[in-house]
């Protein structure tokens, strides 16, 4: 949550929702108008049941808005496609000129499409802005080790840092909170509406909006002043539709009505259509993490709920992950598409442990009633205890409702629990979920660069994203420590102290991890090369 946060007294920085989170020509997308568009190899018709929260940098911190950001906005730094590495994006040079001093030099003659000069001032002005607004749904959190900002000429930006030698900031400037907007259409402190956005035509990405209706269609066409690390596209535009349903996604693919099927398709869907012979379906190295959040003011017995008792709250959070069963969910909901988390940090980065597996359940990923039992017999929780789940039904895709009707109902058989699960839309879901409106929650997380650091710098250090009012000081000293030490062995012993920790306090319950998966036409080419370890979704490297 796929993408937050305020200055981190303790922390270095707060990581994002692709997010969570939290993921979306001339013409429009789909039917025969995108069918003929893309026959002449000049465009590409994208398709995603993801929705947009906003246009505007500061106010999402989601992987769908960040989906277009990426390809309309500037980043100082990027990644090559195949890669997860920051480099210089629009910046001529960036590297750290003393350990608390990150300088970026910017590339002479940069512009917006709409006229305007893109100068360091711009550069302060963007940064500046996440951080003041501090949007509950916006990255603030990401820049929690940033003291200041200063356009020391128009090419040159000084970030002065509150802790020295940060082995993340590269990455967050090339993550959600790092998009350069146009300081002369962007009130400095307020959000601006998606509308306005399109209207005053901030961009220098790799494209620019040239028509846009919220959630349903946008156009895009290739940007001929980008002059940033991705290059010219290899296509003239793109076409980004937004579906409700998946299944009219997959039918969209499979007629060749779009180009390629983005997030998210049914697992039973990818199963049908990896049988059929008129797409390709694509997979790469998988970073999504679907979890619940428990808010320790309103889950049962929280700081603010009838009997509140952390000894009693926290054995419901123990007895919740005592039970669950991920291996029956990613088998029987997902067809393995996904697989059991044992972490907040997914297998496959540098200093993943599987602290769950241990804690938790019977020691090898099966459940344990035992245990459930006994943790509600130690704190004297009288069962059943009445946990209120809510879970997103279009987000984070259409099996999340079978998903969390299992949870549910291993949940009861228990008889520890009578669970009241309920579901709502997106935009509502997203919104709601910061102001203490569901105890206990669904939510998915798409990170924003490729290090352990983005599972828990968001999550979990003072001000995270979550909203869910947990604070632990000594975790935070753990996740201030692995970001500032240098030598990699070290720093992944501390990132498994931290993993730990926050397995012990159950902040959030990781279920599952997945892989990025993307469906095309079997003429269409480069998909591959957007399926890389940096998460991102580059249309620019997409042809026909």
């Amino acid at each position: 949550m796929t993408r937050n946060r305020k200055a981190l007294p303790s922390a270095i920085a707060l990581a994002g929702v692709s997010a969570f989170a939290l993921t979306a020509c001339t013409g429009p997308a789909g039917g025969a108008t995108a069918s003929g568009s893309a026959a002449g190899g000049a465009t590409i018709a994208y398709g995603t049941t993801d929705k947009v929260v906003t246009l505007d940098p500061a106010g999402s911190y989601d992987a769908g808005s960040f989906m277009v950001m990426n390809q309309i906005y500037p980043f100082l730094l990027n990644s090559k496609p195949g890669t997860a590495d920051a480099t210089p994006d629009i910046a001529e040079s960036a590297s750290f000129t003393s350990p608390t001093e990150y300088t970026v030099k910017l590339k002479p003659g940069l512009k917006f499409a709409n006229g305007h000069a893109l100068t360091s001032s711009d550069v302060k002005f963007s940064i500046d802005r996440v951080v003041n607004i501090a949007d509950d749904n916006g990255p603030s959190s990401l820049l929690g080790n940033l003291a200041s900002v200063t356009a020391q000429d128009d090419a040159t930006v000084v970030f002065t840092l509150k802790q020295g030698n940060d082995q993340v900031f590269p990455g967050v400037l090339a993550a959600n909170a790092g998009p350069v907007i146009d300081e002369e259409v962007f009130p400095a402190d307020k959000l601006m509406s998606d509308d306005e956005i399109v209207q005053a035509r901030p961009f220098a990405g790799p494209y620019t909006i040239e028509s846009y209706k919220k959630n349903e269609l946008v156009s895009l066409k290739a940007n001929p002043d980008y002059q940033g690390l991705l290059g010219k596209p290899a296509n003239d535009g793109a076409s980004i539709k937004y579906y409700a349903d998946p299944n009219n996604l997959k039918l969209e693919v499979q007629q060749g009505n779009i180009d390629v099927a983005g997030r998210s398709l049914t697992p039973t869907d990818v199963a049908d259509l990896e049988k059929d012979s008129k797409v390709i379906v694509h997979k790469g190295p998988g970073g999504e993490l679907r979890y619940i959040v428990f808010n320790f003011d309103t889950m049962p017995f929280g700081a603010k709920a009838a009997g509140a008792d952390p000894a009693k709250a926290l054995a419901v959070r123990q007895a919740v992950a005592h039970i669950v069963d991920r291996e029956a969910i990613a088998s029987q909901v997902y067809k393995g598409t996904y697989l059991p988390a044992y972490s907040v940090v997914p297998d496959g980065f540098a200093g993943a442990v599987k602290p769950l597996l241990e804690l938790y359940g019977d020691g090898s990923g099966k459940p344990s009633l035992d245990k459930a039992q006994k943790v509600f017999s130690d704190a004297g929780v009288p069962a059943p205890v009445t946990l209120k789940l809510q879970y997103n039904p279009d987000h984070y895709g259409k099996s999340s409702g079978d998903e969390y009707a299992m949870v549910k109902e291993q949940l009861e058989k228990s008889g520890l629990f009578k669970v009241e699960l309920q579901a709502t839309e997106w935009v509502t879901y997203n919104k709601d979920r910061t102001q203490d409106v569901y105890p206990v929650y669904q939510l998915g997380w798409f990170p924003d660069y490729s290090d352990a650091d983005n599972y828990l710098t968001p999550f979990f250090a003072p001000g995270n994203f979550l909203k869910n009012h947990y604070e632990n000081p000594a975790v935070s000293e753990l996740i201030s420590k692995q970001l500032t030490t240098v030598d990699k062995a070290e720093r992944e012993k501390v990132l498994g102290e931290a993993q730990t920790a926050v397995a012990r306090d159950l902040s959030t319950l990781p279920l599952l991890q997945g892989a990025q998966l993307m469906v095309s036409g079997k003429d269409i080419k480069g998909v591959e090369k957007t399926l890389d370890a940096s998460f991102k979704t580059r249309l620019g490297v997409i042809s026909k």
